[in-house]
């Protein structure tokens, strides 16, 4: 296994060249004017392209610029957002941790919901528990999320005024917010580590609706897959041949059927931790949280080739890694996977 995982870390490297050679070879489709508009940070600047031009190297052959990109990005220079105004890397420092804390709560109820209610439904096939199940997940399916994010916001912070609107804090918490000591960079560990508890219970209320949003729509995927997979494993030899020995029913369901209906899971878990650590576009965007999801869309609408080549390889980056992590859980949950 340990050959298998240096082999695997030794192919990073290798995919996020290739991928930045395409990505930047892309934007060689763009004038010189539109690559150097990134870099004009007021009007004052954007009256000197042609400068800025001259300055980036934005007119010499593309082996060139790569070259003088290569060589910054290995010295942690990744260019310049001016969505955010600050460099990519900063960005991705300050948006990264907030992605981060919406994707562990969200990540764990639609993983331990989706195992239990689809283990349920498997074990009580076509009852009324079953039934419950399957249009839970017809619901789950049929409903955008951008749909459900909205109704929920209106019901719940418009109507009835139960939650907070969008954003990570209220306005009365914005300055303390913004005063925070960065000391992990996750802001509710930070507000923890100093004290202020009121600010923490405001980010974490902040924190529900989008992550009821993700559940319901996410969760639809996963459940269905769990239930299939366990109806699929009840019914082998191998499940018959245990119940045979004279195991426990429930020693056979959880010990033996569930754990080998977990193994397509893994890889399912995997793609969720993967997209909404690539930023959940959709749910960032209507709830205005600031992670990097809402960073590359409005970079994608304000013509910001720096944000956009930063959010493009970090989310190469997690998928990269992601797969390496499966591949391991595999071999973990599963005694028959061998790493050659």
């Amino acid at each position: 296994m340990l050959n298998f995982i240096l082999r695997r870390l030794a192919q990073i490297p290798l995919v996020m060249l290739v991928l930045s050679v395409l990505v930047i070879g892309m934007t060689q489709l763009l004038s010189p004017e539109d690559r150097a508009a990134p870099y004009a940070q007021n009007e004052r600047q954007a009256d000197r392209i042609e400068q800025i031009i001259k300055q980036r190297g934005l007119d010499q052959p593309f082996a060139t610029q790569y070259r003088r990109w290569f060589t910054a990005a290995i010295h942690g220079d990744l260019g310049y957002s001016k969505t955010s105004q600050l460099s990519v890397v900063d960005t991705i420092k300050d948006r990264m941790p907030n992605t981060v804390e919406l994707t562990f709560f969200a990540a764990l109820p639609i993983i331990l919901l989706s195992v239990w209610l689809g283990t349920l439904s498997a074990l009580h096939k076509d009852d009324w528990r079953d039934q419950t199940v399957r249009v839970l997940v017809v619901f789950g399916y049929s409903l955008p999320t951008f749909v459900l994010g909205i109704v929920l916001l209106a019901v719940f912070y418009g109507y009835l005024g139960w939650m907070p609107g969008p954003g990570q804090a209220d306005t009365s918490n914005t300055f303390a917010l913004m005063a925070l000591k960065r000391i992990t960079g996750f802001k509710i560990l930070d507000a923890a580590l100093q004290g202020q508890w009121t600010l923490v219970g405001d980010i974490l209320r902040h924190l529900i609706l989008p992550t009821l949003t993700l559940t319901i729509v996410l969760s639809a995927n996963i459940l269905k897959a769990m239930r299939n997979n366990m109806l699929e494993v009840l019914s082998s030899d191998y499940v018959r041949t245990a119940r045979a020995k004279g195991l426990t029913e429930r020693t056979v369901n959880l010990k033996h059927a569930r754990r080998n209906a977990l193994l397509p899971i893994v890889t399912l878990g995997g793609f969720l931790i993967i997209g909404l650590l690539g930023g959940s576009l959709i749910t960032e965007t209507i709830f205005n949280y600031p992670g990097i999801g809402l960073w590359f869309i409005d970079s994608a609408k304000t013509f910001d080739l720096g944000g956009v080549l930063g959010f493009t390889l970090l989310t190469a980056l997690i998928v990269v890694v992601m797969s390496t992590v499966v591949d391991i859980l595999y071999g973990l949950i599963d005694p028959r996977v061998r790493f050659e």
